[in-house]
């Protein structure tokens, strides 16, 4: 099929631009490794993975600064969202999916967007990715405001649907965040707080779902999880909001409030049932010495927090105690 002028033109530019990208880049040393032993691959893949950490490691003020002003947001009501095109848009959308289970958040409060709608977690949605005003719209629908943040998660740095969503997010006046895999990057200088994890080239060129996407999962985890400590979802490393939804999650309830209380068993398992199985305010009787109706109001008045609850000896003084925004 031929190619008409524009198509041409455009598809020599993006050409030209992917071979600027370090994730992108083609690396002649590891031209024949499909000559290779099996455990040789695996050994190689292995050695490659090692040097990801290191180069989040290299972003860590920058992954901090934007942790505080998320979590800032969070605590006077605002979401979290992720979005991004293929395999960032599923990373996003998987952190996303287990802050419920995890910290018992409403499903509201971190979601994730994938360029394409839902159907693009397991099917390519093609044209998706290359559209900021997609991006837009899927922001729109959800309503963001200026209390919220936006994340736009891209390896590259240059998929028009993440940069659109900062873009888009910023002029709102939600706060913003680009995440990307490459130095330099249209995503990072659109957002207010830009992250560029450059872990390298890719063991097979350009396939940014290997190094960039578990660079790209190390630091949703790290923004989800310590937003999550600083709301005070955690009692030290206890997750002491964990929505027991099932067997494994039940039990794993109770060993929480052994861990964090000392007491037997049976203890437990009268203070879990006046709580109604939450895990936190369990706690709070058996180390406070409460009733469920007043650890609970104690909780509320320390906007959650386990730790201010715990020190507090009325609600002025829980109020006063709780410190959600870092």
């Amino acid at each position: 099929m031929s190619s008409t002028p524009t198509s041409t033109t455009t598809y020599s530019a993006l050409r030209a631009q992917l071979a600027t990208l370090t994730t992108e880049a083609f690396r002649p040393e590891l031209a024949e490794i499909d000559q290779l032993p099996t455990l040789d691959l695996a050994r190689l893949m292995n050695g490659e993975d090692q040097t990801v950490p290191a180069a989040v490691a290299r972003q860590l003020p920058a992954i901090a600064a934007a942790i505080d002003a998320t979590a800032e947001r969070m605590a006077r009501g605002g979401r979290l969202i992720y979005l991004g095109a293929g395999t960032a848009g599923r990373l996003g959308v998987l952190d996303a999916s287990e802050c419920p289970p995890t910290f018992n958040t409403d499903p509201s409060e971190v979601v994730g967007l994938i360029a394409g709608g839902p159907s693009a977690m397991v099917k390519a949605v093609e044209g998706a990715e290359d559209s900021a005003e997609l991006a837009a719209a899927d922001l729109d629908a959800l309503g963001v405001t200026e209390a919220d943040t936006v994340v736009g998660i891209s390896a590259s740095g240059r998929t028009p649907y993440a940069i659109g969503a900062v873009e888009h997010g910023r002029r709102i006046g939600a706060l913003t965040i680009g995440l990307s895999c490459n130095a330099d990057s249209a995503l990072a200088a659109a957002a207010e707080h830009g992250i560029e994890v450059v872990a390298g080239p890719e063991l097979l060129t350009g396939s940014t779902r290997l190094k960039a996407g578990t660079a790209q999962k190390l630091v949703l985890n790290m923004i989800s999880t310590i937003t999550m400590i600083r709301l005070g979802k955690t009692y030290g490393n206890l997750m002491v909001d964990v929505r027991a939804s099932n067997e494994k999650l039940q039990a794993r309830s109770r060993r929480i409030v052994a861990l964090a209380t000392g007491a037997p068993d049976e203890q437990i398992e009268t203070a879990l049932a006046a709580a109604d199985g939450e895990v936190k305010t369990a706690i709070l009787m058996i180390l406070a010495d409460l009733d469920a109706p007043t650890a609970e109001r104690r909780l509320t008045d320390s906007r959650g927090h386990l730790r201010a609850a715990l020190h507090a000896t009325d609600p002025a003084d829980a109020t006063a105690a709780a410190d959600p925004a870092p």
